[in-house]
C-alpha cells in the first residue's frame, strides 16, 4: 500500500483512514492520538483522546479534567489495535510525557515523532529510534546555523552572571511546560541550591513534575507582596516570556533579562527582544540531530512539518531519500 493510504493531511491534521483516528488534530475530532501536552498540539474537545498517561494528566490540568471525551492511557512499547491498525508510543525526549506514533499496517510501518529533541534531559524520557519505512519529522530549527550548545555550558553562563552580580535579579524566560522544568533542573545539577522563583503560571506544572519524581528543588511564589524588592537581589527568577513585558517584571531590583530558547541563537531576534543573557537551550533538535535522526531510523521517505521545511527536504533528497513537505497549519513554537 502506499503511505498515503496509511496517514494522510486533512485540515484537521495527519489522519488515518483505515484506523480512523486522528495524529494532534488541530480541531475537535471522534478519536485523537496525542504526542504530547503542549497546547500546539493537545487540544480539548475531542471525543476520545489516547495518550500517555504524562500527557493526559497535563492536558488534565491545562484544560481541566472533562477535556476530552472518554481518555486512554498508552504505557510506551505497547502495541494497541486500532481497527486493525497497530500503534505504539516511543519516547521522544521532547517534554515530561512525550511521544512519537508509530502506525503500522499490512506490512508499512510509519512513525510520526511530533516534537523531539536528542540532548539529554533528566526531565523526561530518552528519545529512541525507531525503525521505519517513512518517517515524519519536525523541522522547527531545520536549518545549518541552528547548533544547540550543550544546555549545561549555557546554564553556566547563566550562574556566572549571578556570581558577577549579586546585586540583581536574574529573569529567565521559559515556557511554562517542558522548558522551565528542564532549567529548573539544570539549576539543581550545576549545583544551585538556593530556592528558584517561579511565576504562577508554571506552578501547577512544577508541581506535577515533582509528583513524578523529578527533583526541582525549592520552588518560591515570585511575589513582592510579602516582602521587599531587596528580597530577589541575586535571585533567579523563572516566568513566561509573555509575562517580561508587563508590570510582574518591573517588580525585581534592576533585572537582568534572559531568554532560554534554540531561537537565542539568532543574535538580531536576542537583540530585539531586549534579552540581556540569551540561553540557547532548546526542547526541539537542531540540524545536525534532525539529519542523524533521520539516518538512524533506516526510512527511505521522509515527510518534514511545522518548521524550515524546504531545507530538510532538499538535504534529503540530497541524501537520495523521498521528501515530500506536509504544510500542516496550527503548530507553532510553544515549546520551543
Amino acid at each position: 500500500m502506499r503511505p498515503s493510504d496509511l496517514l494522510c493531511s486533512r485540515p484537521q491534521g495527519l489522519y488515518c483512514p483505515p484506523g480512523d483516528f486522528f495524529i494532534d488534530p488541530v480541531s475537535p475530532v471522534d478519536r485523537a492520538l496525542i504526542t504530547h501536552g503542549h497546547s500546539d498540539h493537545a487540544r480539548s474537545g475531542h471525543r476520545s483522546v489516547l495518550a500517555t498517561q504524562e500527557t493526559l494528566d497535563i492536558m488534565a490540568l491545562r484544560y481541566g479534567e472533562d477535556f476530552a471525551g472518554t481518555t486512554q492511557a498508552a504505557r510506551l512499547g505497547e502495541t494497541i489495535n486500532l481497527n486493525g491498525v497497530s500503534v505504539c508510543f516511543h519516547p521522544a525526549g521532547h517534554v515530561l510525557g512525550s511521544a512519537q506514533i508509530a502506525v503500522r499496517y499490512n506490512g508499512l510501518t510509519i512513525v510520526a515523532s511530533g516534537d523531539y529533541k536528542r540532548q539529554p534531559d533528566p526531565t523526561c524520557a530518552a528519545f529512541e529510534v525507531v525503525p521505519c519505512d517513512v518517517f515524519i519529522t519536525e523541522a522547527t530549527f531545520a536549518l545549518p546555523v541552528f547548533r544547540h550548545p550543550p544546555a549545561e555550558d549555557e546554564i553556566a553562563k547563566l550562574l556566572r552572571s549571578v556570581g558577577q552580580f549579586p546585586e540583581r535579579s536574574h529573569l529567565v524566560g521559559a515556557y511554562a511546560l517542558g522548558k522551565a522544568q528542564r532549567v529548573m533542573r539544570l539549576l539543581r545539577d550545576a549545583g544551585y541550591d538556593r530556592p528558584i522563583y517561579i511565576h504562577g503560571a508554571m506552578a501547577k506544572i512544577s508541581d506535577y513534575y515533582q509528583s513524578q519524581g523529578i527533583d526541582l528543588g525549592q520552588l518560591e511564589p515570585a511575589t513582592v507582596e510579602t516582602g521587599t524588592k531587596a528580597d530577589f537581589a541575586g535571585a533567579v527568577v523563572i516566568g513566561p516570556p509573555s509575562t517580561f513585558a508587563d508590570r510582574w517584571a518591573r517588580r525585581f531590583p534592576d533585572p537582568v533579562s534572559s531568554f532560554a530558547s534554540g531561537w537565542m541563537r539568532i543574535r538580531q531576534r536576542a537583540k530585539q527582544g531586549g534579552v540581556e543573557l540569551p540561553l540557547i537551550i532548546s526542547d526541539h533538535g537542531d540540524w545536525d540531530e534532525l539529519a542523524a535522526t533521520i539516518k538512524e531510523t533506516g526510512a527511505r521517505e521522509i515527510w518534514v512539518t511545522h518548521g524550515r521545511e524546504e531545507a530538510l527536504v532538499r538535504w534529503c533528497e540530497l541524501e537520495g531519500l523521498t521528501a515530500k513537505p506536509l504544510h500542516l497549519i496550527g503548530y507553532e513554537d510553544e515549546g520551543q
